[in-house]
């Protein structure tokens, strides 16, 4: 796949659908959950709702949206800086590996580098994830200063 081919840009409420249906995968494929459909799509038009809480961004394959992912954002008193939070990354199976991933967090990162209010980008991969880690390393992420801890409400 030639990088020219693939347009990366901000979702739009008409990319609700395809967002839910890549949450539903990835959810069933890294975790082996399955969402509950309602709330999920509550979930994802939050996000539009209310662009304080996030925002989506979609790569597209002629015409074809084949991945996505969403930033939120944290305070950080640190650095008097937002950091811009990656999550609920997908990309179709068959453009895994093709740069899909590498286009929409170079799309975040020119973002993130052309705001002063914004200080940095992170992520967090399951520990057993390491097709994953490999390429956020490869990207110049690291994963080495911190470890995500968490309380999660099960429902």
């Amino acid at each position: 796949m030639k990088k020219e081919e693939l347009l990366v840009r901000e979702a739009s409420r008409n990319d609700i659908a395809v967002i839910q249906a890549f949450q539903l995968a990835m959810a069933e494929e890294t975790e082996g959950l399955v969402l509950d459909v309602d709330t999920l799509m509550k979930g994802i038009s939050a996000v539009f709702d209310a662009p304080e809480k996030g925002k989506y961004f979609v790569a597209v394959l002629d015409e074809t949206i084949v991945g996505s992912l969403m930033i939120t954002y944290e305070w950080s008193d640190w650095r008097c800086r937002t950091i811009y939070w990656i999550q609920s990354v997908y990309v179709l199976p068959d453009y895994r590996r093709k740069g899909v991933y590498r286009a929409l967090y170079e799309y975040v990162r020119t973002l993130a580098e052309a705001d002063e209010t914004v200080g940095g980008i992170r992520l967090y991969v399951d520990s057993q994830n390491h097709a994953a880690q490999h390429t956020y390393s490869r990207l110049g992420m690291n994963g080495e200063h911190y470890r995500v801890f968490e309380w999660m409400r099960t429902f």
